[in-house]
C-alpha cells in the first residue's frame, strides 16, 4: 500500500502542468462553493439572532395559553422549579423577563397606542445593548421610575428628554392602569415600527403600573449552543408542568421569518446545485484530458505486468490526492478572507437596506465560521473529483492494449 501512494504521489507532479490544471478546477469549485454558502449562512444567522434577541429569545416560557391570547390577564408568577431549570441548565445563557402590554399614551393633544415592555434593564441591555440606541438621554436603572420611548413615539408626541408622558390602559384582572412618567431617555432601532411602538419601564415599575405585582408575560431564553435548541426545550417542557407552561422555540413563534429563510435557502441549494454542475463538467474534463494523454502509458504498465485492479487503485490514490490538495487549498485560502468578513460584514444600503430595517434586521451580510460549511462543500467536492475519476477508472477495465500501444 505504501509504495501504492508513493507512486501515485510521484506521478501527480510528472506533467506539473495537466495537475494544476486540475487543482485549479477543484480549488476554484471550493472556494466559491464555501463562500457563497458561508455569506448565506451568515445572513441567515444575522436575521435569527436579530429576531429572537428583540422579541422571542430562542426559546420562551410562558403560561399555558398566552401565545394564543397575549393579554396580562395571562401572565404567571416566576416559581423556584422554573428559576431552578433557567439557572441549572448549562445550555441557557441568559433568561430575560418581561412583562408586555398595551397601553394609551397620551402628551397635550396627541395619544398613540405603545407597547410597554416591562423589563430587567441589565439583563435587557446584556441581550439587546438598549443602551448603545438610545440617541438622546440616558439609558436608566432598576431603581429608575422613568421611561424610555422610540424616537417615532417622541416625534408623534411632541416630546424630548425631561418631558412627561401619560400612560392609560387595563392592567391585570381588570385593573385601572394609569400613570405619568419622565422621559429618561430616546432610542432608536434599525425597524422604525419598534420606534413607532416601543417604550420602556423596568419591571418594578411596570408590574407597579399594571397591579401585576411580582408577574410576567414571559420569560426569553436565549441558548449557548442554538444547535442544540430542539434538545433543551424539550428538557424544559419535561421538567415543567404541561397543564401550566408553554415552552416555545422562535421557529413556532416566527413563522414568518422562518419561511423567508427556508425559501431562500432552497434559492441558494438551487444556485449551489447549479455551481456543483458546472464544478462537475470542468472537473470531468480535466479528467478526461488527462485519460488521453496517459492511454499509451497505462496500455505499456499493464503489459510489463502490472494487473488492472492495480492500475485503478493507483488512479484512485491519484484521485484522493489531487482532491485533497485542491479543497485544502480552496479552505485555507477562503478561510482568512471569511473571518474578516464575520468580523467586518458587508454594509447592505439603498432599497435592500430598508427591507430589511422593516423586518427588525440589521442590514449586514457576515460570513459565518460554522466549521460544517468547510467539512460539506469539501466532502462534496471531493465526492465529485471522485465520480469524475470512475472514467479514467473504467476505461482501464476494457482498454485494448495494443490498441492504446499503436496510437
Amino acid at each position: 500500500m505504501k509504495q501504492y501512494l508513493k507512486l501515485a504521489w510521484r506521478n501527480i507532479w510528472r506533467n506539473k502542468k495537466r495537475t494544476l490544471i486540475t487543482l485549479a478546477s477543484i480549488f476554484l469549485a471550493v472556494l466559491l462553493a464555501i463562500s457563497m454558502r458561508s455569506m448565506q449562512k451568515g445572513t441567515y444567522a444575522n436575521m435569527i439572532g436579530n429576531a429572537v434577541r428583540f422579541s422571542t429569545g430562542y426559546i420562551q416560557v410562558h403560561a399555558k395559553g398566552y401565545w394564543d391570547k397575549p393579554s396580562i390577564n395571562n401572565s404567571f408568577e416566576s416559581d423556584d422549579i422554573l428559576d431552578s431549570l433557567l439557572v441549572n441548565n448549562h445550555n441557557i445563557s441568559l433568561a430575560v423577563p418581561r412583562l408586555e402590554n398595551f397601553v394609551l399614551a397620551s402628551s397635550g393633544d396627541h395619544t398613540k397606542g405603545v407597547q410597554i415592555v416591562g423589563i430587567d434593564p441589565n439583563k435587557e441591555n446584556e441581550l439587546n445593548n438598549i443602551s448603545g440606541k438610545i440617541t438622546i438621554g440616558e439609558y436608566f436603572t432598576a431603581d429608575d421610575n422613568g421611561i424610555l420611548i422610540g424616537d417615532g413615539i417622541a416625534d408623534y408626541l411632541e416630546l424630548s428628554v425631561g418631558d412627561t408622558i401619560i400612560l392609560l390602559g387595563q392592567g391585570y384582572q381588570g385593573m385601572t392602569a394609569a400613570g405619568k412618567f419622565p422621559i429618561s431617555g430616546i432610542f432608536h432601532f434599525p425597524d422604525d415600527r419598534m420606534n413607532n411602538l416601543l417604550a420602556y419601564l423596568t419591571l418594578n415599575t411596570a408590574q407597579e403600573l399594571f397591579a401585576a405585582y411580582g408577574r410576567y408575560t414571559s420569560m426569553s431564553i436565549m441558548l449557548n449552543h442554538p444547535n442544540k435548541l430542539n434538545q433543551t426545550r424539550h428538557n424544559l417542557q419535561l421538567a415543567l408542568n404541561n397543564e401550566d407552561w408553554e415552552v416555545m422555540k422562535w421557529q413556532t413563534m416566527n413563522k414568518t421569518l422562518t419561511q423567508e429563510i427556508a425559501g431562500d435557502n432552497a434559492g441558494g441549494i438551487i444556485m449551489l446545485f447549479i455551481l456543483y454542475v458546472v464544478i462537475a463538467f470542468g472537473v470531468f474534463g480535466t479528467i478526461l484530458m488527462m485519460t488521453m494523454e496517459r492511454r499509451k502509458e497505462f496500455a505499456v504498465m499493464v503489459a510489463i505486468g502490472m494487473k488492472r485492479f492495480q492500475l485503478v487503485l493507483l488512479l484512485v490514490f491519484e484521485t484522493i490526492f489531487i482532491g485533497l490538495l485542491g479543497v485544502l487549498s480552496g479552505i485555507i485560502l477562503a478561510l482568512p478572507v471569511l473571518i474578516y468578513f464575520n468580523v467586518n460584514p458587508v454594509r447592505i444600503t439603498g432599497a435592500a437596506a430598508q427591507t430589511f430595517e422593516q423586518f427588525g434586521i440589521e442590514p449586514i451580510m457576515p460570513a459565518s465560521l460554522d466549521p460544517n460549511i468547510f467539512l460539506y462543500q469539501g466532502i462534496i467536492v471531493l465526492l465529485i473529483s471522485f465520480v469524475a475519476s470512475l472514467y479514467p477508472m473504467i476505461y482501464i477495465g476494457r482498454f485494448k492494449i495494443l490498441d492504446s500501444l499503436k496510437q
